[in-house]
């Protein structure tokens, strides 16, 4: 679908109205003439010109020292440059222009809706839905409460809100919001207005998304000839109504009509905002994607190609485009999977990939004192980031909820720290000019990747998009290339079906077959997802997946890459036979291609002269504290999860409800043996090793981790889904008889990132530690996010809640298969632990693969 974008007018005329109704401004026949102009301009789509004008303007109305107008002035500054597609700039003076406002006019005025709606407009572009609700519910409510009910104002407000709601696919919410909408402009500015040209388009936009092709036609053609006729043939509104008339022609397969739409929208586009502009780029991309789809690739793949030089490349346009120039011999094999390449690096980059980026970054510094330099900066980026973050989310609230002082407090904060990033940033530009461009890397091209494999290892890379995925295999020697016919909808369907399977209490009882894993799903996916390039895979000891979309919750060692006799074998120890690919690969997991080169381009710092410190057994209910807890492992059987609870449950007053963490969070005694027994094998010393009371927040926080290879957890750990309501998740450690901000007992994710690490593996033996922030979250975020950035190579995480036993089990025995061989690095000496638990025919239940396989290795899993 393509953007909505309220028409400049609503907001531009409030502005200046503003600006003519101030006696000392109105004196100023200039500058009234100067917004009167700014705003023609604007809506001559003309942002070329408007942009010194408006510059000019906020910059005489700095020096009257006047918030209301200078609000207005920073406000169609924004829109300016919106226009020009520069929401990088506009972001700031949005926020500038919102906060002046309420300084000058208070909380409660409701001229501040247009702020409101641009800013949340630019965030919505952005795909950052979660902030811009509450801002279009903000300036919905104050129009209301301050205007008429029938102001444009308010059929602003609704159309934008509404059209939040298309994004998000709530279209029984958005259709009746925009219905009044229309109302609204059509009795306040007439049925010609272009306000009502923009509410028109929506309108037929939801039609065709609803599949109501015949309702859709009539006022997308109509908000057309409004364009038209109003703001003239080569408005920039008109390319957005030509583009919609020719999706919905596409749709109705009525080609013909829709390819020269496609055209004039391209053409006016280019015209009138230039070609770096996004929505040249958009309309770049709806042409070649018509022209893919109606088999025309050589015609196609200019403007495919114009999206990549952009770097606006859609992956569900491009990708098929590229795949199929190389098969039509268009392009070279290289040079259509350097660009494919490239697109699915810069569409897919996750936030874990980042805090890897900026770990090495850091490692790229040297020195102690310019890695610590670099590490500040980011540090202050982070917080300044945070603040913003937490102003914004203030701004969206209604008065009585809002604490100014705090915000004016953040406010002064990030302006501290821009002063001192400015300064650090000098610094760094002297001492290492690399800093900005490691800082920002470049996608890594087939020839850049190949030298980072060693001769035993393959590189899988999937990406994931609407209708069709794809997955590029790379070795040393070789490169393959292959299309897979699973969506990202259909992708999704089965991990969730593959994940259901792997829950330790199917492995425990004798509840028959409902329910189980199942086999079969494994090959399949095994088939769709590995077997196109099996052939140069398979052969490789090591496999490195990067993973997108659905793929990430995806265990990929529990495939099976043979059809299985049964797809639920009659007894549990029918599960050892199947052909797992643990047996054939030791898998680790990468959160993006550019974090090969990060892990292994730069050297860890060899500070660490301490093989390893650990954190277990934490005591959650002093009552059912023992001295022999510590000594003797537990034969209980108990799975490191949580029952789903209230997060508000937890706590009481401002501190932790002692008695409801300790009834939601189990005892743990198995864990003491678990770090001991590691502790042996990598030679710590005892009093490395936390337990019991020992094992808490300030415990940690006072230690000197950097000098430590390996930094263990075994205990809870409490992601979205086990704690409704979890803010971020979090580590459960011993609960303080008095909790503090230094120590509340949980450890969060915030807080991991604040960390000095130089090691080597950071060992996460709780539940579920792969997840995201919230269901449905990007996984490898979160924890493994902040655990990369606080200075970790590589982590151990947990795919679901994993059986205490079988967990202590699992790590001992890997910590120990590597002191005997330390040279086959740590993913095989996971693989070989999963393999030894699996084939113990001990008991039946070793052999499910919920009890063996909940290990994940993320990071660099070899040994360097």
């Amino acid at each position: 679908m393509a953007r909505h974008r309220m028409a400049w007018a609503v907001g531009l005329a409030l502005a200046i109205t503003i600006l003519l109704a101030t006696p000392a401004l109105a004196q100023k026949g200039d500058l009234a003439a100067q917004g009167a102009r700014i705003n023609a301009l604007n809506q001559a789509g003309r942002y070329a010109e408007a942009l010194p004008l408006a510059q000019a303007m906020v910059a005489s109305l700095e020096k009257a020292n006047d918030g209301r107008e200078l609000s207005a002035a920073l406000n169609n500054l924004g829109q300016v440059h919106a226009g020009q597609g520069r929401d990088d700039l506009a972001e700031p003076v949005y926020k500038r222009a919102i906060a002046l406002m309420e300084k000058s006019l208070g909380l409660d005025t409701g001229l501040i809706a247009p702020e409101l709606n641009n800013l949340a407009a630019l965030y919505q572009r952005q795909g950052r839905f979660a902030e811009a609700e509450p801002l279009f519910k903000r300036a919905l409510a104050v129009s209301e409460k301050s205007l008429s009910r029938e102001h444009p104002d308010v059929g602003r407000a609704l159309n934008n809100l509404a059209a939040l709601y298309v994004k998000q696919e709530r279209f029984a919410d958005a259709e009746p919001l925009f219905r009044r909408a229309l109302a609204i402009y059509q009795k306040a500015a007439g049925p010609e207005h272009p306000a009502v040209a923009t509410v028109l388009n929506n309108i037929g936009q939801v039609d065709r998304d609803l599949h109501r092709d015949a309702d859709a036609e009539a006022p997308i053609k109509r908000s057309l000839a409004i364009r038209e006729k109003v703001l003239g043939p080569e408005h920039p509104d008109v390319a957005r109504s030509l583009n919609n008339l020719a999706g919905l022609y596409q749709h109705q397969k009525r080609h013909a009509e829709a390819e020269p739409l496609y055209r004039r929208a391209l053409a006016i586009r280019e015209r009138a905002l230039g070609p770096d502009h996004p929505d040249v780029a958009t309309s770049a991309s709806n042409l070649a994607h018509f022209l893919q789809a109606t088999g025309r690739t050589a015609d196609a793949l200019p403007f495919a190609q114009k999206t990549l030089a952009a770097n606006r490349a859609q992956l569900r346009v491009v990708l098929p485009i590229l795949f199929a120039a190389r098969q039509q011999s268009l392009l070279t094999n290289d040079r259509a999977l350097d660009d494919a390449l490239g697109a699915i690096q810069r569409g897919t980059q996750s936030s874990a990939a980042s805090a890897v980026n900026k770990l090495a970054v850091r490692l790229a510094a040297g020195s102690d004192r310019l890695a610590e330099l670099v590490r500040k900066d980011q540090d202050l980026a982070a917080e300044s980031d945070a603040l913003d973050k937490a102003i914004v989310a203030a701004v969206s609230k209604p008065p009585a909820q809002r604490d100014v002082a705090a915000e004016q407090r953040s406010r002064a904060r990030i302006a501290a720290i821009a002063s001192a990033r400015n300064g650090l940033q000098k610094t760094l530009a002297v001492e290492f000019p690399d800093y900005a461009s490691l800082s920002n890397p470049l996608p890594l091209t087939v020839k850049e990747i190949q030298p980072l494999l060693s001769a035993d290892e393959a590189m899988v890379i999937y990406s994931v998009v609407d209708s069709q995925s794809c997955v590029v295999a790379i070795t040393r020697e070789g490169v393959d290339w292959k299309e897979i016919s699973l969506g990202a909808d259909a992708l999704a369907q089965k991990v969730a079906a593959f994940r259901r399977g792997l829950d330790v209490g199917k492995a425990l009882d004798a509840s028959g077959k409902s329910g189980l894993f199942d086999l079969a799903l494994a090959n399949e996916l095994y088939a769709a997802l590995l077997g196109p390039v099996e052939a140069l895979t398979k052969d490789k000891r090591s496999l490195l997946v990067v993973p997108s979309a659905a793929l990430t919750a995806l265990p990929f060692h529990l495939l099976v890459t043979e059809k299985p006799q049964a797809a639920i074998p009659d007894r549990p120890e029918g599960y050892r036979d199947a052909a797992w690919l643990l047996r054939r690969q030791a898998v680790s997991v990468l959160p993006s291609v550019i974090s090969l080169k990060s892990l292994r381009g730069f050297a860890r710092r060899d500070h660490g002269v301490k093989p390893m410190t650990g954190f277990g057994d934490p005591v959650f209910n002093p009552a059912a504290e023992g001295p022999a807890d510590r000594r003797t492992a537990s034969s209980k059987i108990a799975a490191r999860s949580i029952a789903t609870m209230a997060y508000a449950e937890f706590w009481r007053g401002a501190g932790v409800d002692r008695a409801r963490l300790a009834q939601a969070l189990p005892q743990l005694p198995d864990t003491a043996d678990e770090l001991n027994a590691v502790a042996r094998d990598v030679g710590a010393a005892a009093a490395d090793i936390h337990l019991g009371r020992d094992a808490s927040e300030t415990t940690l926080k006072r230690a000197a981790l950097a000098q430590y290879g390996i930094i263990y957890f075994a205990t809870h750990g409490l992601v979205a889904g086990d704690v409704k309501g979890l803010g971020e998740p979090s580590l459960a450690l011993s609960i303080p008889d008095q909790p503090s901000e230094l120590d509340d007992g949980l450890l969060t994710a915030s807080e991991v990132a604040q960390l000095r690490l130089n090691a080597d593996w950071v060992v996460l033996s709780a539940c579920n530690t792969i997840a995201g922030d919230k269901p449905g979250a990007e996984a490898l975020s979160g924890l493994a996010r902040s655990f990369f950035y606080a200075g970790a190579r590589a982590l151990l995480v947990s795919h679901w809640a994993v059986d205490s036993e079988a967990a202590t089990r699992l790590t001992t025995s890997t910590f120990a298969l590597l002191k005997n061989e330390p040279r086959i690095g740590r993913a095989e000496a996971l693989r070989r632990a999963m393999l030894t638990y699996l084939d113990d025919a001990s008991s039946p239940r070793n052999a499910y693969p919920a009890m063996w396989g909940p290990f994940a290795l993320i990071g660099e899993g070899e040994v360097r």
